[in-house]
């Protein structure tokens, strides 16, 4: 009896200092990421030229809907660069078409990947050579803009002096499981980049965000480029690790009112797009690291829950009640602060469950494929571990 109450006290310690990190990260976040709608910058005397990167890759069920959208943009000076990266889909003809209907967008064709690239990398790279503007917008094809977000976020940036700024979107509901799932890895994801300490140069918290990664192109040119990032999967983050890297100034901005994509149409399709991440990021390229990386994980996150099933041990169950409070409630603010569903985020061990479920799987799969499957393209764990830049602690 004793050696199990210690055992369960110290898993319950440990699960509680875990969720007042979270909690305490919470609090940091919501202080000091602001809202885009709360920001009232002076608008500049010019308005630079803007470059809008989108790579498209069998994107033809979501491109057409969200570029009427970028298209409706008031921004005064706009060009699109609208690639088709080998897509089997449709894709090309939609890119070709929406170009001939708008003088403003720049078709570009990839027809084929070079060794060493990640095709996404490869075609940010394609659409950077080609833009002419003064600031590059990398933005995932399935993204939708409200108007006078474009306005507002490069006027704050050119009067705050930034060189960069990623734009946290909305995430919009497919299901209620998926909002579960989503509602954990949105809060892990913002607390593993410690978005509160971006503004500080001293410090290497970075984050970008593929719907909205906004470049000014005269930082980019003072980097070492794309080449740097050529074989990193998580391109978003590491774009904005380039640009704090060379000196640049960096910042985030809730935008969720202004912003919105549909990342995934169910969970199976959430577990797929884990795959990345699970096996590169937090396994680190192995099945063995990925496995314990998740049970700690795991262990953590439901610490809370399980003490509240210690029968005959008052004591752990009345902190294990108050620390599921806390849990509970982090979960549900943080849903809040992204400008999604709250009630799918009330059930934090399901969503854990089901998140550490992809981790293992992802690093089950990389282990056995011998890297990553991504759109269509095998890319060799060897190669990726050369290129990884992205690490969370």
């Amino acid at each position: 009896m004793d050696f199990t109450f210690w055992i369960l006290a110290a898993w319950l310690a440990a699960g509680c200092l875990y969720w007042l990190r979270h909690a305490l990260a919470a609090v940091a976040i919501f202080r000091t990421v602001p809202r885009l709608e709360r920001l009232n910058p002076t608008e500049p005397a010019r308005w630079p030229k803007v470059s809008l990167i989108i790579p498209a890759c069998n994107e033809a069920n979501t491109l057409e809907a969200a570029m009427r959208s970028r298209l409706a943009a008031d921004y005064p000076d706009l060009e699109f660069i609208l690639i088709d990266d080998r897509s089997t889909d449709g894709t090309g003809e939609i890119v070709d078409r929406i170009a001939a209907g708008d003088p403003r967008v720049r078709p570009v064709h990839i027809m084929e990947l070079p060794p060493g690239w990640l095709g996404k990398v490869h075609a940010m790279h394609r659409g950077a050579g080609v833009a002419t503007g003064e600031w590059l917008l990398f933005s995932d094809a399935d993204v939708h803009f409200e108007p006078g977000m474009l306005r507002r976020t490069v006027a704050w940036c050119v009067a705050n002096d930034l060189d960069h700024l990623a734009a946290f979107p909305t995430v919009e509901s497919a299901g209620f499981w998926l909002d579960v799932v989503l509602a954990g890895f949105l809060r892990l994801l913002l607390v593993g980049v410690r978005p509160w300490a971006i503004a500080d140069p001293a410090s290497d918290a970075a984050m970008g965000v593929g719907a909205f990664n906004l470049v000014r192109r005269s930082a980019l040119e003072r980097t070492a480029g794309f080449d740097w990032l050529k074989m990193e999967p998580g391109d978003d983050v590491a774009l904005a690790m380039l640009i704090k890297r060379s000196g640049g100034r960096s910042r985030l901005v809730n935008a969720c009112r202004h912003l919105r994509v549909r990342w995934y149409g169910s969970v199976r399709e959430m577990a797929i797009g884990s795959e990345r991440g699970g096996f590169t990021i937090l396994g680190r390229f192995s099945f063995a690291r990925a496995i314990v990386v998740g049970a700690v994980m795991l262990a953590l996150e439901v610490a809370p829950f399980v003490a509240l099933a210690a029968a005959g041990m008052p004591l752990v169950q009345a902190i294990g009640a108050v620390a599921a409070v806390v849990a509970v409630a982090t979960s549900v603010a943080f849903a809040a602060w992204a400008g999604g569903r709250v009630v799918p985020a009330l059930l934090v061990p399901v969503g854990s469950v089901v998140l550490i479920s992809f981790v293992w799987r992802a690093g089950y799969l990389g282990w056995r494929r011998g890297g990553i499957y991504w759109r269509g393209t095998l890319y060799r764990t060897q190669v990726l571990r050369k290129g990884a830049r992205v690490r969370f602690p």
